[in-house]
């Protein structure tokens, strides 16, 4: 893996209405024809990424997005589309036409940015075709300004510099388990081959625990559940053992009881959700009973094969624990019911593919429902017992 994850990235997402110059404000910051340019209304229609590095902050996605008063049966999905980006968004920039001063529909989208937290920063556009109402959008709105014209590169310089400087320092924790392991710590990883990872490839966690390790100067030592044991034999006293969650029943019974155990999952739970939130949910599992609804949420799409966790391994599990049948419902990606109050029980993924933006703005949904929600390594860690081992180091 060369670049630095999509949901890793701090997420730039630029709001405003049709033809206020929103993707010719990004092909500027990118300096690349990027997005569609044109004077017809609407030519953005689905919101549209871009990843890119914006020094000194970093890796980032701009997401273009449909105009806020789009109308319409399709604009109507179109603007219900840019609401979704809210919530991944660690950072707004609401554009502004020097041509426009009717500015109520941009009002009640700054209202929603706030309440979500999302800081805003605001873009008047097209200043070589206007005055600009600089005064004006100053009186209306509390957020700070910058003037600029993407088609000249006027001030573009002074943009990215307001994207810096009201860029959220904490739209990720800085470090999955670096204060947990200590430098020259050895840390083991059980990495079964995952059926669903490509050939010649590890999942993404654990990628990306395997390098926070590495940057925490102690020791990565991977290994199949086939050779842990012989790895223990050599490796005599390791700081932690970090396993796939599917393999915490074997792994439980192979590491000794004073060596540290916990899985990929639940430090991905921690990194981008609420732990304690999920092992609190994990525990419903206990008050489920056959028939139940049961809400298992995937964040990305993919091919469902053979043993699939969200499919096949964890519905049994729940269902032997429950014994009887129960009513799971699967859904992945961007589809999450609306329904919530329907559902027993929640039980989510680790969320690699998702900002931690993301994945927070989805437990406050879920949290106002009041539906328990847990994650596939805190259930899997409940379902086998160990619940307590794999996550009191974390707590």
């Amino acid at each position: 893996m060369l670049n630095t994850p999509k949901a890793n990235r701090l997420h730039i997402s630029i709001f405003g209405k049709r033809n206020a110059g929103k993707s010719s404000l990004i092909n500027a910051l990118t300096n690349q024809p990027l997005s569609l340019v044109s004077d017809t209304p609407g030519t953005t229609t689905d919101p549209v990424s871009k990843a890119m590095e914006l020094l000194p902050l970093g890796p980032v996605v701009i997401i273009d997005t449909a105009g806020l008063d789009d109308t319409g049966d399709l604009g109507t999905l179109r603007v219900e589309k840019t609401k979704e980006v809210m919530l991944k968004t660690d950072l707004a920039v609401l554009v502004f036409s020097a041509e426009d001063n009717n500015i109520e529909n941009e009002k009640e989208w700054l209202k929603d940015l706030k309440q979500k937290n999302i800081p805003v920063i605001g873009v008047i556009n097209k200043i070589d075709l206007e005055m600009s109402n600089l005064e004006l959008l100053q009186k209306e709105f509390d957020i700070p300004f910058v003037e600029i014209s993407s088609r000249e590169k006027i001030n573009i310089g002074k943009f990215k510099e307001l994207l810096i400087k009201n860029a959220p320092i904490d739209f990720e924790m800085p470090t999955i388990l670096g204060d947990i392991v200590n430098p020259k710590d050895r840390v083991i990883l059980v990495a079964p081959q995952d059926i669903q990872a490509p050939k010649g490839r590890l999942i993404l966690p654990q990628v990306q625990i395997i390098r926070d390790i590495l940057d925490n100067d102690a020791m990565a030592l991977t290994v199949k559940d086939t050779e842990l044991k012989d790895l223990l034999k050599i490796v005599k006293n390791p700081s932690l053992v970090i396993t796939d969650s599917q393999m915490f029943k074997k792994v439980n019974e192979i590491v000794p009881s004073n060596i540290r155990l916990t899985s990929f999952s639940i430090l991905m739970a921690r990194y981008k959700g609420d732990l304690e939130l999920f092992i609190k949910g994990a525990k419903a599992i206990n008050n489920l009973k056959p028939n139940d609804k049961v809400l298992i949420a995937e964040a990305c799409t993919h091919h469902v094969q053979k043993g699939d966790i969200a499919r096949e391994k964890l519905p049994l599990l729940l269902e032997k624990k429950v014994g009887g049948k129960l009513d799971i419902v699967n859904a992945s990606g961007s589809d999450f019911p609306k329904n919530l109050s329907e559902f027993k029980l929640i039980v989510h993924c680790g969320s690699c593919m998702f900002t931690r933006k993301q994945l927070l703005s989805r437990l406050e949904v879920v949290k106002e429902k009041n539906v328990p929600i847990t994650n596939f390594g805190v259930a899997l860690a409940e379902l086998n017992g160990i619940l307590d081992r794999a996550c009191n180091i974390l707590i």
